[in-house]
């Protein structure tokens, strides 16, 4: 179950599946934009967070993402990772971030392994089974097992919101076994729900333990940032974790 909670006084998101320190900043404790005159702002909630989890900035970790379903393994004293959408964590001295507007995070932990990863699934990270691909990673190569696995999928655009066309359609229709529930004709337009076709996917994988967030970025937008309700905004919430 998700609820609200606060770093420094400014609202987080959290859910209780995951033990692991994890969370989704918000419109108030957001971290990320290309906006010069916010600087300030970033800064002091990356620092208000960096003190809450016991961290150097520097071991504060994001990649650069380019909606990829590349995955890399964070490791202390790197910070560079290009065209990387998911990172998987394995030392408790460092946290990863990766940064949304719409996009799906999957936020994914093992605590059997003490292992964590987060994936930024848009419908291009999504078609391309990113958060599954990850949870093959962490099982293939960290020795995690799937039914270990917990995941909890963040705010993102909802069902309610997210209309595509056909061939982004076709695309997120066979990224998945069965595709029944997952979409929506309204007014000749069809509307797909990237939380669940990732829930799915994460199901269709062996996860078991999986929750996902209600809400919705374009409809919560006084919570969240909507890149498509807000004109390409160049602001992002975050989703934060650092293992036990």
């Amino acid at each position: 179950m998700f609820y609200f909670d606060t770093i420094g006084g400014k609202k987080i998101l959290r859910s209780d599946l995951i033990r692991a320190d994890h969370f989704f900043t918000t419109r108030e404790s957001f971290i990320t934009t290309k906006e010069a005159d916010l600087a300030n702002v970033t800064s002091e909630n990356k620092d208000l967070i960096c003190k809450y989890l016991k961290i150097r900035e520097m071991d504060l970790i994001s990649p650069c993402q380019t909606h990829t379903d590349n995955i890399e393994h964070a490791v202390s004293g790197k910070n560079i990772y290009p065209d990387t959408d998911g990172l998987i964590v394995s030392d408790k001295d460092i946290a990863v971030f990766l940064n949304f507007a719409d996009c799906t995070p999957v936020i994914l932990y093992d605590e059997v392994r003490n292992i964590g990863a987060i994936s930024h699934a848009g419908w291009r990270g999504t078609a391309a089974n990113i958060a599954s691909k990850t949870v093959k990673k962490m099982v293939e190569e960290f020795g995690c097992k799937s039914k270990n696995i917990s995941a909890v999928i963040g705010p993102a655009i909802s069902m309610c919101c997210y209309n595509v066309g056909e061939d982004v359609f076709r695309q997120l229709y066979s990224s998945v076994d069965n595709f029944d529930g997952l979409y929506e004709i309204r007014g000749g337009n069809i509307y797909v729900n990237l939380k669940g076709i990732n829930r799915r996917q994460l199901q269709e994988c062996g996860v078991e333990k999986i929750d996902v967030c209600p809400y919705c970025t374009c409809c919560n937008n006084d919570l969240f940032f909507s890149y498509r309700k807000e004109n390409a905004t160049t602001k992002r919430h975050s989703a934060v974790l650092k293992i036990k």
